[in-house]
Formats: C-alpha cells, structure tokens, sequence
C-alpha cells in the first residue's frame, strides 16, 4: 500500500556554508556515492533522473524525482536542503528533509532509510571537519547471501575486533584484509553501522542484513594515489572471509 514519508533532521558543522554546498552538490563521493552534480538552475537534472526544484546558492537544494531509478519500491522522493550561515559563517546550520512514497513493506523501507539517514549525515560532518575538499577514491561492496543473516552485523564487529561496549571516540587497532592490523577512530557504531576514521579514510560498515539485504562496506579514501579497486578487491576478500 502507497503511503507518504518524511525524516527531516537538523545539525550544525564547523564548515562554512559554500564548504557544506559543494559536498552535497559535487563532493557526495566523499560522503555518501558519487553522483553527478546537478544542473545548476531550477528545471535542470539532477542525480537519479531527478529535477531540480529550488536552487538558491549556498542556502538551498532540492530535486525530486518521480518512479525512483532501480527502485522498485518507491514512487516519489525528494531530497531538499537548508543551509544557512552561524558563527559569522565559520559554522553551518543545516535542514535535510527527505520525503516521497513509499509503495512496499513501508515499515521496514522508513526505519532502513531513517537510520541510514543518521549514519550518512554524521558521515558527512566527519568528511567535512577532516577531509574535505580532498580528492576522493570511493569503493563500495556487498557480503554474500550469508551476511543477510539476523547476527551477521555482530559477526563483523567480531571481525575488526571491535568489543560491543566500545565508545565512540575511542582509538582501536582494526583487523583489516589480509588479517593486517591498522589504527582508527571509532567515529560510530550502533547495533546497526560502524563508522572508522584513519588518517586518510572513512571506512564505513553498513548492517543491512537488519532489513533483509547483505551487509556492506563503503571505503572512501583520501589518501593520493588510492586505489578504489584495490579497496574494493581487499574488503571484499575480508568480508567474503567472515562469513565463509
């Protein structure tokens, strides 16, 4: 049954306005996937086949897009974003609402794209207040059907070493690919998403097998000369490994 939703949040980052526009127009690979930036006008494109219905430099955007690109279970959605100056426009306050239908399994679809929501915009303040605007290697991977598993999110914390009480904040030795070690923050992590921040990346651990899909990796590496293949290839054979 067809039904509407909205999750709007609101947050303040150190960054400045223009900082914060350029991520969400053309810096989303550092922070969420890269996507083609949009056409900068009202009525010109925008990513997923969307239109852009406000466009106002560096205070708002928003696109909206109707029978959502590869999406099945969506028949609307719209993002739009606020931002506005603090702190003599050293700091930013921003607005996200995401809205739309939502045609299937509604329940499960808002609280996947609600708590998503969360992880990818604390992501974002990471990507702005330690790496913006660096260049970005982005890689992105899926375990196979055993991480679909209701404890395959606790299996992969096991992987990295991660105890369950570990605080947000803290600085742990990682167990990587090729069971190397490696230094990082723990910037986040819930029953549902680890974050890790190292020197020159964010890897990100998503525990979707929570709304019925496989877990998955994200690595966005800031480091020059990355390799997002290589990444890719590493992550997963460790993940791969996990649940083998």
């Amino acid at each position: 049954m067809s039904k509407e939703f909205e999750i709007a949040r609101e947050f303040e980052v150190e960054a400045t306005p223009e900082e914060v526009w350029e991520a969400i127009t053309t810096g989303t690979g550092g922070w969420l996937w890269p996507m083609d930036a949009p056409e900068p006008r009202v009525g010109g494109s925008g990513p997923f086949g969307s239109r852009v219905i406000a466009w106002d430099p560096p205070h708002r955007y928003t696109n909206r897009v109707a029978d959502v690109e590869g999406i099945s279970q969506q028949t609307l959605n719209q993002l739009d974003h606020t931002i506005e100056p603090r702190e003599g426009g050293r700091h930013a306050w921003v607005r996200y609402v995401h809205s739309g239908i939502f045609v299937d399994d509604w329940d499960n679809q808002y609280d996947g794209a609600d708590k998503h929501t969360d992880f990818y915009l604390h992501t974002l303040r990471e990507y702005l207040t330690h790496f913006a605007p660096r260049p970005v290697s982005f890689a992105t991977l899926n375990g196979p059907e055993a991480s679909t598993a209701a404890d395959a999110f606790t299996a992969v914390g096991r992987a990295l070493d991660l105890g369950e009480g570990i605080a947000v904040g803290t600085t742990v030795e990682v167990r990587g690919p090729g069971r190397g070690l490696f230094d990082a923050v723990v910037d986040y992590h819930n029953p549902y998403f680890i974050g890790l921040r190292t020197d020159n990346a964010l890897i990100r651990f998503f525990g979707r097998n929570h709304w019925g899909a496989p877990v998955g990796i994200s690595v966005h590496d800031f480091a020059p000369g990355a390799d997002a293949k290589a990444n890719e290839a590493a992550w997963q054979g460790w993940l791969t490994e996990v649940f083998a």
